[in-house]
């Protein structure tokens, strides 16, 4: 299994391999981070916690925590799964999908406060002719007189959203590893920049993190590169001139 953070964008549409429009919601995932690798050993049970997001300020505890990972994430989640090759510290993003993956999209809907039982339930209304006055969109009866109280499950008006919702056999239609975007076909649950987990069938793929002496070497490596350019440039011109 392989499974990534990120935060929903927006909607938009977009032209498949077939030539048909599709609607599609956008999602930035990753890059994410290994916080955290738990097992039956010492855990109880077998699971990876992923870092995602930055975030400057961290209380103590959860700064001692994400100390060994080398990286501050705004949202740490679970996924229990038992992946082996996984350590503490290791990072991914977009590219351990494909275009045609089949995925599982679970976020926060969005919450719309109290709101009656047509809305809330799809309940089609009193008719409105003679004798309801008023009561075009109450929920009419919730009992009968020989149990005497409200059973339990009955479907009345309260909370709506705000719930854990979860979508499942999305497909991935377009990725952007370079803006690390992913485009999957269809609704996912979630406002604005709400957290969205994604997971699908497959095997993680692991970046190569490089340490800061290897930075540097690709960083004089590059200022070189640019030099030699530079100077064949000059060598060109003045072989023009003469």
């Amino acid at each position: 299994m392989k499974f990534i953070l990120g935060t929903k964008k927006e909607m938009t549409q977009i032209f498949t391999q077939n030539g048909d429009l599709a609607p599609a919601t956008v999602l930035k995932a990753g890059p994410c981070v290994i916080t955290q690798v738990k097992n039956t050993e010492k855990d109880g049970y077998s699971s990876i916690q992923v870092g995602y997001g930055e975030k400057n300020k961290l209380n103590k505890p959860i700064a001692g925590h994400l100390k060994s990972a080398g990286k501050k994430a705004r949202f740490l989640k679970e996924f229990r799964d038992e992946i082996k090759s996984l350590n503490i510290g290791d990072q991914y993003g977009v590219e351990i999908f494909k275009e045609g993956d089949i995925v599982d999209a679970r976020a926060i809907s969005k919450g719309k406060g109290f709101q009656g039982v047509v809305k809330r339930h799809g309940f089609g209304g009193s008719p409105a002719s003679h004798g309801h006055k008023d009561q075009l969109r109450m929920p009419g009866s919730i009992g009968s007189t020989g149990p005497q109280h409200v059973f339990k499950g009955l479907r009345m008006a309260g909370r709506m959203g705000g719930e854990s919702v979860t979508i499942k056999n999305l497909e991935i239609i377009k990725i952007d590893e370079e803006a690390n975007l992913i485009y999957v076909k269809g609704a996912v649950p979630g406002a604005f920049n709400g957290l969205v987990e994604i997971k699908g069938e497959g095997e993680m793929k692991i970046r190569e993190v490089k340490n800061k002496e290897e930075v540097k070497e690709d960083v004089e490596e590059g200022k070189n590169s640019k030099l030699e350019i530079g100077n064949s440039k000059l060598e060109k011109e003045e072989n023009v001139s003469q």
